[in-house]
């Protein structure tokens, strides 16, 4: 194989160097640098320090301030020969400056939930440019982008407090429980999308009440003195205010909001994107299995039910937006990002959590037909010829491309490839994002990839990318999505950090900025950067098995979650209880599910060099 010529080349030029330096002993301090191990390191840089970002466009150099001299001096920098590709990402990455970055991804997510508590809370969302809170727009019922979102009941408190846990503040999390459980109602005259409410407030709930009630406690002492449940019925009333939204449906998907005190509103839509719709069922699963109560899961998987049957005949595929009334597709779009991203995500996901085969098999036809259809490009991610693979936005009903754009929401895809076993392909489809960072040191949230620029030029400081990197370094031990975490982590504090906070970029290549911090900053893209440098824990370690919620929240997989007390079947089916063991999952265009990429690879580039530039050329990097 290409990989192990590669290998052997490596080792007779590092026994060629030896030897020269044998025989030319004056040239040896000069070059012994780069050959022996252990390395010396320089001293830490001032507590708070946080090196500059290296600056966005065509340069593709070794990082840069004290993180880039640890890699240049600590093994972290390759090869001493090779192109700069190998020389930057290649090789070992040097236990302290991980240290060093988890250190630095808690110290973000301190910052930002600090100034959260002091000048936000109780508020839902921290402007971190003007050190306030903000809730719900009450003079423009209109502004979804802030209404869909914000309910007046502590937004971000909710979204963070699995990621205390995580980080083993036992402490802080045991005041933020307190403080949600004290001061925080649902009984509120506010009307919320049920997807958001559903992702970012039950499932938090959810995650913190299982985290309380682990005997384990595997993050540490998070328990909370006379718990009585208290998270776990506040999700339950929270889910029962947003059962109107599934009421008065002629197909049983579900309105897109409802009023939290008075049900769907009377002059509510009837179209609902299909992600919104078909991602409820992890969150509302977990809470029926909880509550011995069928009724939670049982409308989420009717909607999800529901969907499925309206895809195309010809091509399997989903739209992107329908009527919930009559069942008619008004958003033909199909692609992997926004209007769809989730709905597939939670397919595979409610399969790993409630081992029901169903689930699976719906995952499997949907990755089938969007190999068949959206996929483009060479067949293979680490070989041959063509342009690197690309999933596009298509006619659901022709298959055609529709446009070139694709959004920042898709960086996900890689993280679930990655779940069902498919990582080569994921390592292509992550690499061309990293690259769209590279560029901009943020993601457009709409990238043209013919124009080669923004179409939608702001970033609200989404996960997506970090978590595709997460899971690829979990999936794969290569240090290269240990330097592309450090990009990341440099970017956001160069570009987006602020007064009281981090700030969504109004636009990627200006660097403006806007006046708000989204609560997934905290609950999703602080928490993948931490756990991605913090080997050590106990989310690695612990013998526990997790699975992120689309919010990032965790969740233990354990068979509590894959046994239901019920028998409640939907109308005109039959009864069915056939669970699919985890080793029944299978990836249904890959032919070694599952394998890790080989240890001889392990400090190689996982995406050979030449594509790699490919990619950077496409996206005018270089």
């Amino acid at each position: 194989m290409q990989w192990r010529s590669l290998v052997l080349g490596l080792l007779l030029l590092r026994l060629g160097l030896q030897a020269l330096l044998t025989l030319l002993p004056a040239l040896a301090p000069g070059l012994c640098l780069r050959l022996r191990f252990p390395f010396p390191f320089p001293p830490p840089p001032p507590a708070g320090l946080i090196p500059p970002a290296p600056a966005a466009g065509p340069a593709i150099g070794p990082a840069s301030s004290h993180w880039g001299s640890l890699l240049r001096r600590g093994g972290g920098g390759g090869a001493a020969g090779g192109d700069e590709y190998e020389r930057r990402y290649s090789g070992a990455f040097p236990p302290q400056l991980r240290a060093r970055l988890r250190d630095a991804a808690r110290g973000m997510f301190v910052f930002g939930y600090d100034s959260y508590m002091q000048h936000a809370f109780p508020r839902d969302e921290l402007d971190p440019l003007h050190c306030r809170g903000r809730g719900p727009d009450r003079h423009d019922p209109s502004n979804l982008n802030i209404n869909d979102v914000l309910g007046n009941y502590s937004l971000t408190l909710i979204d963070a407090l699995d990621t205390l846990a995580v980080m083993g503040n036992s402490s802080e999390f045991q005041k933020a429980v307190k403080l949600v459980i004290d001061t925080v109602s649902f009984d509120k005259d506010s009307t919320v999308q049920v997807f958001e409410a559903t992702i970012r407030v039950l499932g938090s709930l959810l995650s913190a009440h299982i985290i309380i009630t682990d005997t384990k406690q595997p993050f540490g002492d998070m328990t909370i003195k006379d718990y009585d449940n208290e998270l776990l019925h506040m999700a339950h009333d929270l889910a029962v205010r947003l059962l109107p939204a599934f009421e008065n449906t002629k197909t049983g998907i579900p309105y897109p909001r409802v009023n939290l005190k008075k049900g769907v509103p009377p002059d509510s839509h009837n179209e609902t994107c299909t992600a919104g719709a078909g991602s409820l069922l992890v969150e509302f699963g977990i809470l029926s299995r909880l509550l011995g109560d069928s009724t939670f899961e049982w409308v989420a998987r009717r909607a999800v039910k529901a969907l499925w049957s309206l895809r195309s005949n010809n091509t399997g595929l989903l739209g992107n937006v329908v009527n919930i009334q009559t069942g008619r597709w008004v958003g033909k779009q199909s692609g992997l990002g926004a209007g769809l991203d989730s709905f597939y995500e939670y397919l595979l996901k409610s399969y790993i959590l409630f081992g029901e085969k169903e689930d699976l098999e719906m995952f499997n036809d949907a990755y089938r037909n969007i190999q068949n259809h959206l996929r483009r490009g060479r067949e293979a991610c680490n070989e041959g010829e063509g342009d690197p693979p690309l999933y596009v936005n298509v006619n659901m009903f022709t298959g055609q491309l529709m446009n070139t754009w694709i959004d920042s929401l898709q960086a996900f895809f890689p993280g679930l490839q990655v779940l069902i076993g498919d990582v080569e392909d994921a390592i292509c489809l992550h690499a061309f994002y990293y690259a769209i960072w590279k560029r901009y040191g943020a993601l457009p949230e709409r990238y043209n990839w013919q124009l080669q620029a923004p179409d939608v030029p702001f970033y609200p400081l989404r996960p997506e990318l970090v978590e595709s990197t997460y899971l690829l370094y979990q999936a794969t031990k290569n240090p290269f999505y240990l330097h592309v975490g450090m990009d990341i982590l440099q970017s956001l504090e160069k570009y987006t950090k602020a007064k009281c906070g981090y700030a969504t970029l109004h636009h990627v290549v200006e660097k403006t900025k806007e006046d708000r911090m989204e609560s997934f900053f905290l609950s999703e893209t602080c928490k993948y950067l931490y756990l991605l440098f913090d080997e050590e824990n106990p989310l690695h370690k612990s013998g526990n098995k997790y699975m992120f919620t689309t919010e990032g929240h965790i969740v233990s997989v354990d068979e509590r979650f894959r046994n239901s007390l019920w028998q409640d079947i939907l109308p005109g089916e039959e009864a069915s209880s056939e669970k699919v063991k985890p080793n029944e999952l299978k990836a249904v265009n890959f032919s070694s599910n599952c394998n890790r990429v080989p240890d001889e690879r392990r400090y190689l580039l996982p995406l050979k060099s030449n594509y790699m530039r490919q990619i950077d050329r496409m996206v005018g990097l270089i």
